[in-house]
């Protein structure tokens, strides 16, 4: 599984710094460094939504304090 997360002025300006240090916490945490790959992308084109994050080909729009229910929902059920 991929995680994208938009790193770009709009994004991290939204708290897309907060959104990938989280990822990286709960990838660790729940021993999933070997199946879940976190990497990050300049502008994705949907500057007016939340910061955006693709899990593999999926979109979703995230913000900082949704963050472990996104991870749970989006990255937990389908690993």
């Amino acid at each position: 599984m991929k995680i994208t997360v938009c790193i770009g002025s709009s994004c991290h300006i939204k708290g897309s710094r907060q959104i990938v240090e989280r990822l990286q916490y709960l990838i660790g945490a729940n021993k999933l460094d070997d199946k879940v790959e976190l990497g990050g992308t300049f502008c994705m084109g949907k500057c007016q939504q939340s910061v955006c994050v693709t899990v593999d080909d999926s979109f979703h729009s995230v913000t900082p304090e949704m963050v472990d229910e996104f991870f749970k929902k989006e990255v937990l059920a389908k690993v």
